[in-house]
């Protein structure tokens, strides 16, 4: 299954190379919110809580940024084509998990930032490392299960309680998968930075964890019309059989010269 998920996700991210660049392009405007006004606030303004307050501004843009992006990109993972009005016109359904990744993805960047290091310094020390310890691993769990989050909000169509119960309850019955997925997406951003986070970019790892999703899916309706059933043991080749049909397969050739086959 992760090998079919590894083909998909290239095949689509080349088939769509420009849009996906262009809302990296999007993306990346949005993120100079909280990677450069600060410093150049801080210029005029010398403030810690204004430099958070725009931090946490940035955040957000960004986050309402990339839902609205998954609510586009699942048209991909569905073997269709968004256009960027759809892209805009997601807006509307998608910025209420925008708001709650953007709350989630602060939390994360004040542990790290401020929580930990102060637990670290901590006397005496083992009680300071037994606190962070906790943090750290609730802190990773916790980044575990919403990095389905836009997905699971944008292709099921559920209110936010259930997407965060959703989300917990997928990375605890999927642990080994969801730790491979986090991997994934931090190689796929360090790889990004060879191209400038334009490709495969946030884009690119929003596009994969729908994929992901939209294929771990297929587990639980096989289950649910097969209850009795080995958990441990999924008929991945039987539930792929379509998904590979329509995904096929290309040489090098026809990968890099598409419109000469």
């Amino acid at each position: 299954m992760i090998g079919f998920l590894l083909r998909k996700a290239l095949y689509d991210l080349w088939d769509n190379l420009f849009r996906i660049i262009v809302i990296n392009l999007g993306f990346l405007a949005c993120s100079a919110i909280p990677l450069l006004v600060p410093s150049l606030v801080a210029k005029v303004i010398d403030s810690v809580i204004l430099d958070i307050t725009i931090i946490a501004f940035g955040i957000f843009v960004c986050s309402v940024y990339l839902s609205a992006a998954a609510y586009s990109v699942r048209i991909i993972s569905d073997y269709g084509t968004y256009t960027f009005g759809d892209f805009f016109a997601a807006f509307k359904k998608a910025w209420p998990s925008g708001l709650v990744m953007g709350a989630f993805a602060f939390v994360i960047f004040m542990v790290a930032t401020f929580v930990l290091p102060f637990y670290l310094s901590v006397e005496p020390p083992m009680l300071g490392l037994a606190i962070t310890a906790i943090i750290f691993w609730t802190s990773l769990f916790a980044v575990l299960s919403f990095q389905y989050f836009f997905t699971v909000y944008a292709r099921l169509s559920t209110n936010i309680g259930k997407a965060v119960k959703k989300c917990i309850l997928i990375a605890m019955d999927n642990t080994g998968f969801s730790i491979f997925l986090l991997f994934h997406n931090i190689l796929a951003l360090l790889l990004s930075v060879v191209f400038a986070f334009m490709f495969p970019g946030f884009v690119g790892v929003v596009l994969f964890n729908d994929q992901a999703l939209r294929l771990r899916l297929l587990k639980y309706d096989w289950l649910e019309a097969n209850p009795n059933a080995n958990r441990r043991k999924i008929p991945w080749d039987a539930l792929l059989i379509e998904d590979r049909e329509k995904t096929g397969t290309r040489s090098l050739k026809n990968f890099i010269f598409p419109w000469k086959y």
